[in-house]
């Protein structure tokens, strides 16, 4: 693709994405290269702190944050009130959110 295009006002970056398809991903996407970006995202995450929950985050999906009844009004728990291994687990899941994304 030696095509050159020049941005203006009448050639967006939008435009020109377009122009050349949705085709171009990243490498991660392709099949023939997910199970490679797979093993080393694991280990990526494996070796942040606290990364084995990290990495269950991912797999598992995200803490349900627990539910509180006070004056009669239904409602998650706040953060402030969690344990500290639950503050370690929305920790977590944070960071595992913020890795993938």
């Amino acid at each position: 693709m030696d095509l050159i295009i020049s941005f203006g006002p009448k050639n967006t970056l939008a435009k020109y994405m377009i122009l050349f398809g949705a085709h171009n991903r990243p490498p991660m996407l392709d099949k023939d290269l997910y199970d490679s970006w797979k093993s080393q995202m694991e280990i990526y995450m494996q070796n942040k702190e606290h990364g084995r929950m990290i990495l269950e985050s991912v797999e598992n999906g995200p803490l349900i944050w627990p539910i509180v009844e006070e004056n009669g009004v239904t409602r998650t728990k706040k953060y402030a009130k969690f344990s500290t291994a639950e503050k370690i687990q929305a920790n977590c899941d944070l960071k595992a959110t913020n890795i993938i994304l």
